[in-house]
């Protein structure tokens, strides 16, 4: 059955069904002009979107309905988790043209659905709209924070250590493989989950801004050096990253050799990692990554120290040091997957 002959409010039946897993906190769900939900106590609200379009954010081909909608809603997790924070609701903006496949769009919702089960998040509502050609997605998504533990990108200090909460340059290698023609390799399936299905790191940063201890955090959607000056533009420092101790997997760096890539720039400039970057105290590092370690049963990585500002943003690669340019994706300079 086609979209165009079921009609918007029959589809918006369907996607509503099994979209609530947190009650207590709806006032109103789907149904009215607005979505209303309850806030716990003297609370803040946090509020971010993001949008997946077609063409360029993704390839209809390479990616299935269901990994469609986790991702679009994962990666607006993701920047809660940046700070401090837990989602309590989701909106949904989708652009489809009518001669869709129900199916698909039911598909993408069963995605959506997954992740906000796994947090209960509750799907609250969005918009559904017909385009002639493609198709575009796009999350609103809601949560809370208290006051004492939101964590923002400015509160770095010179002499703080940079660490991040696991490897980098999976997703980069897991997009690589889609784009030569390995998505269906089983041997890379591990790589290929990475970028196609990532996980937010909301327990991970709610542990963290719990601690009292972290001075920054950001989320590693757009690349570690892109989000690093975020963090040093942000706090007014410099960043020094130091290249030997980056985490990056075996598999990625055997795959980087394999296509004659640097394993190094995937994990510098790749983007959509989804871990955390954070600045902690030189002092509070050692107990902060123990605790860390018997919660979630491995480690966090140091991999460089703010300094300042003057000095910019610089990897050490041996006895060399050289400047750094943030180099992630640029939604308007950087040409689609294709």
């Amino acid at each position: 059955m086609k979209i165009a002959d079921l009609g918007e409010f029959a589809l918006i039946d369907k996607i509503k069904e099994n979209s609530i897993y947190s009650p207590k906190r709806v006032v109103q769900g789907i149904g009215d002009d607005a979505a209303v939900e309850k806030l716990e106590g003297e609370k803040y609200l946090l509020s971010a979107v993001d949008t997946m379009v077609e063409g360029v954010h993704f390839l209809r081909r390479k990616i299935t309905p269901w990994q469609l909608g986790y991702k679009a809603v994962a990666i607006n997790f993701s920047d809660l988790a940046a700070m401090g924070g837990v989602p309590t609701g989701i909106l949904v903006s989708l652009a489809v043209p009518g001669s869709t496949e129900v199916e698909y769009v039911e598909e993408i919702y069963r995605g959506i659905k997954f992740l906000c089960k796994e947090y209960q998040a509750n799907l609250l509502g969005g918009d559904t709209v017909s385009v002639k050609e493609g198709l575009v997605i796009s999350v609103t998504v809601l949560g809370q924070v208290a006051p004492a533990e939101l964590t923002l990108r400015s509160g770095a200090e010179v002499g703080d250590l940079v660490l991040v909460t696991g490897s980098l340059g999976a997703s980069k290698a897991g997009l690589e493989l889609i784009k030569r023609g390995y998505s269906k390799n089983e041997k890379y399936s591990a790589l290929l989950s990475q970028h196609l299905e990532p996980a937010p790191r909301l327990k991970e940063g709610r542990f963290l801004a719990k601690t009292g201890r972290i001075t920054s955090m950001n989320d590693i959607s757009d690349g570690l050096v892109s989000e690093v000056q975020e963090i040093a533009e942000a706090s007014q420092v410099g960043v020094e990253l130091w290249a030997e101790q980056i985490p990056v997997l075996d598999s990625v760096k055997s795959l980087a050799e394999q296509m004659e890539e640097s394993f190094l720039d995937w994990a510098l400039f790749g983007g959509e990692d989804f871990q955390l970057v954070f600045t902690c105290s030189k002092s509070a590092v050692k107990e902060l990554k123990q605790a860390f370690k018997e919660k979630f049963q491995h480690p966090l990585y140091t991999i460089g120290r703010a300094t300042s500002q003057s000095a910019g943003l610089v990897l050490q690669r041996g006895d060399t040091k050289e400047q750094l340019v943030a180099g992630g994706y640029d939604h308007f300079n950087s040409p689609a997957d294709k």
